[in-house]
């Protein structure tokens, strides 16, 4: 006999990685180029203030580039979680209608009345397999607590 899970969390995968690879390469390029402002030959002259402040832009542009590595959705007994890029929003499995993955999005969602729905950018087409295994644990909670809670609401 298995039990199923009571809570479930997901994360992207690709997009962390490819979030990191880019922060990354934002700090390398501004590093190289604040070293080689002394170096150029182009009128200007650079102290090394400006090329401090050039590495200051390039790490400012890679913790920017890393928001995008954060969405996380958590789901339990009560609801669901679903941190995106610059909030967090919690939803009861009440107010959630279904979790959605509409053919041709990147992202899926959670369909809300009155025809709203809510990004759920932790589950995104390019991590494939594990993005349908996502939606897959989400809708199983949604239906097993969704249900749950109409009864005990009716009751």
């Amino acid at each position: 006999m298995t039990t199923e899970p009571a809570s479930v969390t997901v994360r992207p995968r690709r997009a962390v990685w490819m979030c990191g690879a880019l922060a990354l390469l934002l700090i390398g390029v501004f590093t190289t180029v604040a070293l080689l402002l002394r170096n150029s030959d182009t009128g200007v002259i650079f102290q090394t203030a400006d090329q401090v402040a050039m590495i200051g832009i390039g790490v400012l542009l890679a913790g920017l580039t890393m928001l995008f590595a954060l969405p996380r959705a958590t789901a339990d007994a009560e609801g669901v979680t679903v941190r995106n890029v610059l909030g967090s929003k919690r939803f009861s499995w009440s107010d959630v209608l279904s979790v959605s993955f509409p053919d041709g999005a990147s992202f899926a969602r959670l369909e809300l009345p009155e025809d709203e729905y809510y990004s759920v950018l932790a589950v995104q087409a390019v991590d494939r397999d594990r993005a349908v295994a996502a939606v897959r644990a989400l809708r199983k909670l949604h239906r097993r607590f969704h249900a749950e809670n109409e009864a005990g609401s009716e009751g």
